[in-house]
């Protein structure tokens, strides 16, 4: 996962709110504070702008005018096939559902075209563990 974050640049955060109470929207500032670029999706907010970034209706119409590293899903798990499709079809390296969110058919499909998956995770939670691992091995040597 540390390659992961390391060499990761864009985020499109698929069900990003506009709310600043939600998580989706704390979890893609968190990562935006800390140096990623954030593709906001979410068909209700396409045109107008979260996080100072301009929202997209889907991840095909994103990836016109982004490269996407990781595809952050906020969405139910009955609502993930179909973004992990189109995560395959835009060359996502990462398919990432959030803490709550299990499919397993999507990450099937997404892992046999060559995606890395990760399932039922926070992504900030993770990064704020990757940054834990870096600061620790950086004060040991």
């Amino acid at each position: 996962m540390a390659d992961l974050f390391r060499q990761t640049k864009t985020i499109a955060v698929v069900g990003l709110s506009p709310k600043t109470h939600r998580a989706s929207y704390a979890v893609a500032a968190y990562m935006q504070a800390h140096g990623y670029r954030i593709i906001p999706i979410n068909p209700r907010e396409a045109g107008k702008t979260i996080l100072s970034e301009g929202c997209y209706a889907d991840l095909a119409e994103a990836r016109q005018h982004h490269h996407i590293d990781i595809v952050d899903c906020f969405r139910s798990a009955d609502d993930i096939p179909p973004i992990a499709e189109a995560a395959i079809q835009i060359g996502a390296r990462c398919l990432w559902m959030q803490s709550g969110i299990v499919n397993i058919d999507a990450a099937r499909s997404a892992h046999e075209a060559g995606l890395q998956v990760v399932m039922d995770r926070c992504l900030k939670i993770e990064h704020q563990r990757f940054l834990v691992h870096i600061n620790t091995a950086t004060e040991s040597e």
